[in-house]
């Protein structure tokens, strides 16, 4: 029994510490991201070592390592966490003018433009890393694939919904739109007046394509 005892013991002094294991782990995972989200964002992917992210992060190496297997994979992750705040703020814009797409399109190149116009603004994440990732396989143009297509398939369901005699040709013409205030930011720079003409733009666009609205 003495001995039933001990092992009883063993066991729960040996799981006890696992839950402020995985603690510490979801809080590395999480200073990690958004380390890679400052510095990947604001000096390419290229550019930042793994040694920049850990310094940045407060973390040591072996921490990264436990939570992503390489650099690749952080920077998957990192772009996942993109994808869900692009698509967080689409909704955003949507959200001001519920059941009228026409204005909910508008809408979004009018709050695009204006965080366009922000000083520290560097584009879109995914039209940065898919210049420094040539190799169309690799994992992170992927993640740049599946965001541009899941943008296409939203604006082609609003211009759709907006009475867009061909809702394909209208997404694609906005998803130029859209392209165009990503690359404007950078060369003409950040609230330039090409952003700021984007919203004037889409309406025109829109209502081109939509003559029964």
């Amino acid at each position: 029994m003495k001995h039933e005892g001990h092992d009883e013991t063993s066991t729960t002094s040996a799981r006890t510490p696992r839950p402020r294991a995985q603690t510490a782990g979801a809080r590395a995972h999480e200073h990690l991201l958004r380390a890679a989200d400052e510095l990947f964002y604001r000096e390419g992917v290229r550019a930042v070592g793994i040694e920049a992210v850990v310094e940045r992060a407060g973390v040591n190496k072996m921490s990264l390592y436990r939570q992503f297997s390489s650099k690749d994979e952080l920077v998957v992750a990192y772009l996942h966490r993109c994808d869900v705040r692009f698509f967080e703020r689409f909704d955003e814009s949507l959200a001001k003018h519920p059941g009228e797409p026409a204005k909910q399109l508008v809408q979004y190149f009018e709050d695009l433009a204006r965080r366009a116009s922000a000083p520290d603004y560097r584009g879109c994440p995914f039209v940065n890393v898919a210049t420094e990732f040539p190799d169309v396989t690799h994992p992170a143009r992927r993640s740049v694939e599946h965001n541009k297509t899941r943008l296409m398939a939203r604006l082609t369901a609003l211009a759709q919904e907006a009475g867009a005699d061909d809702p394909v040709a209208l997404a694609e013409e906005l998803a130029l739109l859209v392209e165009g205030v990503y690359a404007a930011s950078q060369t003409y720079g950040p609230g330039c007046g090409a952003i700021l003409a984007a919203p004037r733009m889409a309406k025109l666009l829109i209502g081109a394509a939509c003559p029964r609205r």
